[in-house]
């Protein structure tokens, strides 16, 4: 089994069967109190942040405190035991989780949905509607630096007119992931773009350039349409004739979407976990949550893969499914998740 084939993240999809979103249900036990901190990644944050909103009105006395310091800085409170659950766009670095190893914080791993990263450009921007994936290295990639400064260096029958380039912070899993499935190699681009941990400010950066370009979660996208225009991505493999593909639901159910369709996660402490009101929080979020994140513009779990976190939860399994940890390029949650269950 090849975890890294660019087709094995369609097969975990396509295995799955369809899609199938339920009514938020409000089945939460009474006179449920305490506080329950959340951090991490603004990818993440449109959907945790609607799970505790629903989850408050169904138990008014539990406070949900979400914040969004990236992926990284998430990684950061939680591991030293600030924050009860992470959200985060990539799966805990090495680095991460020897931090948490010192500090005795175990953690239970948890998909809660897709998420199709979104390139965009300015709605005035008439030339770049599709890129390749070697083409978007060739803007991003560490020696592009104070080299490719013009779009006509990118094709040659493109304006001579300035890029001006907004991404991802560089503690954002969502900048790992980027930089990883374009340039190659995780937390490796260039240094002179505008970046920030706050994705409403890359959507104003770009909606007011016509020269700009950015990547963030597809959710900030669809929010923001009538200011910005998704770039469709060729990632060059395509043998089907298919050409450059949009970031849609549909496009990242079939696997067509590569290589910007990415899984997202929380991660809960197993201390936090003993808690009545945090436990009722995530089995609020985990049978919500192919409903909530369909409504903030992600992509849903398909129904095996949320039957699998859910056990997951259930059974406190501790640690990462991810052997190498960190962002990795075109993997199967299902299967990564059913060797788990069976070793």
């Amino acid at each position: 089994m090849n975890l890294k084939s660019p087709t094995a993240f369609a097969i975990g999809l396509l295995i799955a069967g369809s899609i199938q979103g339920a009514p938020v249900s409000a089945a939460v036990p009474n006179g449920l109190t305490g506080t329950i901190k959340i951090d991490g990644s603004s990818t993440v944050y449109p959907i945790t942040e609607a799970v505790a909103e629903e989850f408050g009105k169904a138990s008014p006395g539990t406070q949900v405190t979400v914040g969004i310091s990236g992926t990284g800085g998430g990684f950061k409170k939680f591991c030293v035991g600030e924050t009860d659950i992470s959200d985060a766009s990539r799966p805990i670095k090495a680095a991460e989780i020897e931090t948490c190893k010192t500090n005795n914080v175990e953690y239970v791993e948890l998909p809660v949905a897709y998420d199709a990263l979104t390139v965009v450009i300015n709605p005035k921007n008439t030339w770049a509607t599709s890129m390749t994936v070697a083409e978007l290295k060739k803007i991003w990639e560490p020696e592009a630096q104070g080299k490719i400064m013009t779009w006509n260096q990118i094709r040659p029958t493109w304006p001579n007119k300035p890029i001006r380039l907004f991404g991802a912070g560089v503690d954002s899993g969502t900048y790992d992931y980027f930089t990883e499935a374009i340039v190659g190699k995780e937390h490796s681009s260039r240094g002179d773009f505008t970046s920030s941990e706050d994705d409403n400010v890359l959507v104003q950066g770009v909606a007011s350039d016509e020269g700009a370009l950015g990547f963030f979660g597809l959710a900030y996208y669809e929010e923001n349409q009538g200011k910005l225009k998704a770039v469709l991505i060729d990632d060059g493999k395509d043998t089907n004739g298919k050409g450059p593909q949009a970031p849609t639901l549909e496009n990242v159910i079939q696997g067509n979407y590569q290589p910007l369709a990415r899984p997202l996660f929380v991660y809960v402490s197993k201390k936090a976990a003993e808690r009545a009101e945090v436990a009722e929080f995530m089995k609020f979020y985990l049978g919500n949550s192919t409903t909530l994140a369909k409504e903030v513009g992600y992509v849903p779990l398909p129904s095996a893969v949320a039957t699998l976190a859910q056990s997951r939860f259930n059974g406190r399994v501790f640690g990462s499914i991810f052997a190498h940890g960190g962002s990795q390029v075109g993997v199967s949650l299902e299967e990564l998740l059913k060797m788990e269950k069976t070793s």
